[in-house]
């Protein structure tokens, strides 16, 4: 798809730009089980075009029933993310990102030399990675260049047809409730001149931030209650950065489709949108790195109802159903 004027250029790798012949070879590669140990998990299986490519489990589920860590991400405009990848920030770039679940034993649970042999010797495959990465023989292709394939098709997935970008382009209006929520998402209060005095603010927008609706930064969004850094059951970002302070953080996840996405965090414990408002509304639970941003809102029921309807705008039905995004 290409890339709408409004949105910040992807930045594209130098050595992997994306071609036709790439973009073919990593959307079948997304959806291909053989990349598994047992061929049974593809990346579809966590990633379904329906959902925005979540999967609607609290915790994903991959080879052989195995129950995962965490909430699997949609990839919804993925490709724009310039910072790290996983919610708790362990990969670089969407490359990187795309080598981790082959060999994860909850997630595709094989190992990458099994894969490649697999690879080398299906003749269809090796004419598309030729194709794609100019090899000349077998013992050339390594899992680098299924990373890269994958990323290409990652990177193509793009969503920017939702009612708001609608509104935003003078094409739709919004409800009176979506047209309230947006003025409490986006703070609109703070405006002297917006007409909104008196609003209670949502300070949605400091960490779900437009047009992606994340800064791709890593908070602690007062979920649990916890008064040392160290007792968080998940420390997230705290593992990779290696500082405690971080214990408890996870990525800012993007709101575009959020309400396909369902259920919600990094473990999935919130099944609804009401759900998650609800609990900024009460300003979650306090742990001394919560963010300055999370504290009791004061919405009342008719302004919650307003949010959720604006989170719902977001919801791009063009971009789950694109043939471009789909299995042949």
């Amino acid at each position: 798809m290409p890339e709408p004027p409004q949105f910040a250029a992807i930045l594209y790798p130098e050595d992997n730009p994306t071609t036709e012949a790439g973009l073919a070879l990593g959307k079948r590669l997304f959806y291909e089980t053989a990349l598994s140990a047992d061929s049974t998990v593809s990346c579809a299986t966590c990633h379904q075009p329906a959902r925005a490519f979540a999967d609607g489990n609290a915790i994903s589920v991959g080879l052989g029933g195995r129950v995962g860590q965490r909430n699997s991400m949609g990839l919804t405009n993925v490709g724009y993310n310039f910072r790290t990848l996983f919610w708790d920030g362990r990969a670089a770039t969407l490359e990187e990102q795309a080598l981790h679940p082959v060999a994860t034993p909850h997630e595709m649970g094989g190992d990458w030399p099994t894969v490649i042999t697999r690879l080398r010797a299906d003749d269809a495959y090796w004419t598309a990675f030729r194709a794609a990465f100019g090899l000349t023989e077998k013992r050339r292709l390594t899992p680098d260049h299924v990373g890269r394939a994958l990323a290409q098709f990652q990177r193509s997935l793009i969503s920017a047809d939702s009612k708001y970008d609608r509104w935003l382009a003078g094409e739709e209006t919004f409800t009176p409730a979506e047209e309230l929520g947006f003025a409490i998402f986006m703070d609109l209060a703070d405006d002297p001149d917006g007409g909104y005095a008196g609003l209670p603010t949502g300070e949605c927008a400091h960490c779900h931030t437009p047009p992606h609706f994340s800064n791709a930064r890593f908070f602690n969004n007062g979920l649990d209650e916890v008064y040392d850094l160290n007792d968080f059951r998940d420390v997230g970002h705290g593992k990779v950065s290696g500082t405690v302070y971080d214990n408890g953080k996870f990525r800012t996840p993007g709101l575009r489709n959020v309400a396909l996405t369902a259920p919600y965090m990094h473990d999935g414990r919130m099944e609804t949108l009401e759900e998650v408002v609800e609990h900024y509304n009460r300003g979650g639970h306090y742990s001394p790195n919560r963010s300055a941003n999370v504290f009791p809102l004061g919405l009342d029921s008719v302004q919650v109802r307003a949010l959720t309807a604006f989170l719902e705008t977001l919801t791009d039905p063009r971009f789950v159903s694109n043939p471009a995004f789909l299995p042949e």
